[in-house]
């Protein structure tokens, strides 16, 4: 069976289709134009132009999707991908997309980015997959992520929502408040910040100047008086002219010694 309609009836036909579907999902849908068929092995429609899908947990839109398999299973779509994970809170946006909606797993690729709206971590990568049953995200080549101080960069990651735990590897570095970590894996506690590496281990750690503060300096808080001053200024003119009565010894000692080594001289002619 081979159908084209306007969006407006493609939504209600689809919507009776898999309310009768074995996943008891309601799926919603818009788009400019749709080809489809269905059959006793699988069902395909095809949406085109400003296409949108609505499942229970996701929401995509694209310049083109596409649902198929036994009772519409599979949701793949091509072109300015945008769409969010309603259960996970997790936003996306890649180029193309294939969801399971067995499994809940969904594959994002082509300049992927995800974005963790509750945790406030984001990630870029080429390929990521997303679980939602387990909340974990597998990242594939020039990963990036963000999250708070840190600035996070490998080959592969695996990012566990729930835990929030990062694991790294492939030419893992952190950069964190200024200080920079490099190894082969890199396990960092998006929690509580604490960073593990394994593996061709480096780093640059920097320490901040210490600014003194009102106990290490008590003598900045004091109230200077005039007496204060009076005595500070005795004190220093005493301690003057002990040091020239000092001077003025030795200097009389090294006269007298001098002299007496010239006696001696002539005494010895």
């Amino acid at each position: 069976m081979t159908a084209k309609n306007n969006g407006k009836r493609v939504f209600f036909a689809l919507c009776f289709v898999c309310a009768q579907a074995v996943f008891s999902e309601q799926i919603s849908f818009s788009a400019d134009a749709m080809s489809g068929k269905t059959g006793k092995e699988a069902d395909n429609t095809t949406l085109l132009g400003n296409a949108y899908v609505k499942t229970s947990s996701m929401e995509i839109s694209a310049d083109s999707i596409k649902l198929h398999g036994k009772d519409f299973r599979y949701i793949t779509a091509e072109g300015n991908i945008k769409g969010a994970n309603t259960e996970s809170k997790l936003d996306f946006e890649c180029n193309q997309l294939v969801y399971d909606r067995e499994t809940k797993i969904a594959t994002l690729q082509e300049k992927v980015s995800l974005s963790d709206r509750e945790n406030g971590v984001k990630a870029s990568a080429e390929i990521i997959e997303y679980n939602q049953n387990l909340e974990i995200a597998i990242m594939q080549i020039n990963v990036n992520i963000t999250q708070k101080n840190n600035v996070c960069s490998c080959a592969y990651a695996i990012y566990r929502k729930t835990a929030q735990m990062l694991n790294m590897s492939g030419n893992s570095r952190v950069v964190q408040d200024g200080d920079t970590f490099r190894a082969q894996e890199i396990t960092l506690n998006l929690d509580t910040q604490e960073i593990t590496l394994d593996g061709k281990v480096k780093g640059n750690v920097s320490t901040a100047e210490k600014t003194p503060t009102q106990e290490e300096s008590p003598a900045a808080e004091e109230k200077t008086t005039t007496e204060d001053v009076i005595s500070d200024f005795n004190r220093d003119e005493s301690a003057k002219k002990e040091e020239s009565a000092t001077a003025d010894s030795k200097k009389d000692g090294e006269e007298q010694s001098a002299a007496s080594g010239k006696k001696k001289k002539k005494k010895k002619k």
